[in-house]
């Protein structure tokens, strides 16, 4: 890891710096296999499953035989594991239900909002060797909580042509309601577009490598709308002597083993724990089944030493973190202060990869800055608010002349017109 001492506001930026690739070669591969996708459909989706997965396919759903094989496949410890996180994450969405709200802006002109489900969903599953069955509780849960109508669901086959049992189990415990064999940018550009075998959807959720990130940003191009931004996975934490040496070098660890260009920093009031925690990555990183993604990982990550906890609130925030561990005997401090983080973590026994998992809140959460301006999946996410407004005659006798006049200020004399009728039609009656 790279160490900076007591680096100056002015360099932050540079410091703080995401280990983003150029995607200029990414976005043309991407817009070939949407134009594709969008001309030929099922045929252009079954060329680039052969390609990039090597696997064809004469059926792109998941059928009964093949979710109850799943089932009995994957082990009820693990079952009872998927079982408790799917609880907690209920709960902790459930809660966030809000009731509507109505109120009279002026005698007789009643406002009221209400939220609405999205009617089709869209959720990508990553496979590969870290298939993300826990992501499937992140998305599916709140649209079921939500009542979203249809939830489509793509994930990359294996070379048999099948999908990870977990993510199946996960999915069919969730209440996902189709389930498909297609990975990568094909899978996005069929929800985008619909296929014969993929449905059209309203809004696509989901993790995913480069490739996925640029074609989820591209969908939004064709009315699709999605999640948020995404970029390589990230943790800060923030801790000074009270923390555990081993505890932080596990949390740092649990990130960068997410991916070559994922991005691990620790700011610190104490040198002498950063000193002990860097001692603890060289020891548990040889223990790690993927010691060679977290290696690479680790050399794009920081240690940082600052004077005081100010300066390191101020550094947080500038750097807008997508995972914040505090370790802190100030915790107060770091919890009041901070305002751009995607999900927060408080004390030596909250490690991130709860939040990973099973403390029930959500982890699809905004990377490379974006906890600036986005905020993390939500039970929000998955609904619309809409508006509702009933006026009395009452009302519009209220308001009328204030509309009238801004109306024709703005030179919209039709606007004025729809209330000037109404205002002349209830004088001829008095």
């Amino acid at each position: 890891m790279n160490k900076i001492n007591n680096p100056k506001p002015d360099t932050w930026s540079e410091i703080l710096k995401r280990p983003t690739k150029t995607i200029d070669d990414i976005e043309v591969t991407v817009k070939e296999i949407f134009k594709e996708v969008q001309k030929k459909g099922d045929e252009a989706v079954a060329k680039y499953t052969s390609i990039f997965d090597g696997i064809t396919l004469e059926n792109y759903e998941v059928s009964s035989e093949e979710i109850q094989e799943a089932n009995c496949s994957i082990s009820e410890e693990l079952k009872a594991a998927i079982q408790l996180a799917k609880e907690n994450i209920y709960k902790f969405h459930s809660a966030q239900k809000t009731d509507k709200i109505s109120i009279e802006t002026a005698e007789g002109v009643n406002c009221w909002q209400e939220k609405r489900p999205i009617q089709k969903i869209g959720l990508y599953i990553p496979g590969g060797t870290a298939p993300l069955f826990s992501t499937v509780l992140m998305l599916a849960v709140p649209a079921g909580i939500a009542g979203c109508k249809e939830i489509v669901m793509c994930s990359p086959p294996d070379k048999s042509g099948k999908i990870n049992p977990a993510i199946l189990y996960a999915a069919t415990l969730c209440g996902v309601t189709k389930i498909l064999k297609v990975g990568g940018i094909q899978a996005i550009a069929g929800m985008t577009f619909g296929t014969n075998s993929i449905p059209k959807v309203y809004k696509i959720f989901g993790p995913g490598n480069q490739f996925v990130t640029v074609a989820k940003q591209l969908a939004t191009q064709f009315g699709v709308a999605i999640d948020m931004p995404a970029g390589p996975s990230e943790l800060l934490v923030v801790a000074d002597d009270t923390a555990v040496p081993a505890f932080v070098a596990s949390d740092l660890l649990s990130q960068a083993e997410h991916g070559t260009d994922s991005q691990v920093i620790l700011v610190s009031t104490s040198k002498r724990l950063i000193e002990a925690v860097e001692k603890e990555i060289q020891v548990q990183i040889e223990e790690l089944p993927r010691k060679t993604i977290a290696k690479k990982a680790i050399e794009n990550s920081k240690l940082i030493y600052v004077e005081n906890d100010q300066i390191a609130l101020d550094l947080i925030n500038e750097y807008g973190p997508e995972h914040f561990i505090i370790c802190s005997q100030y915790d107060d401090f770091y919890c009041n202060g901070i305002i751009n983080a995607g999900s927060v973590f408080i004390g030596n026994y909250t490690p991130e990869s709860a939040g990973d998992y099973a403390s029930g809140t959500n982890h699809t959460l905004p990377t490379n800055g974006y906890a600036k301006n986005y905020s993390g999946v939500n039970l929000d996410s998955f609904v619309k608010s809409m508006t509702f407004q009933k006026i009395s005659k009452e009302g519009i006798q209220k308001i009328g002349s204030a509309i009238e006049i801004m109306a024709e200020a703005e030179g919209l004399q039709a606007h004025k017109n729809a209330v000037t009728l109404r205002l002349k039609s209830l004088k001829e009656r008095v």
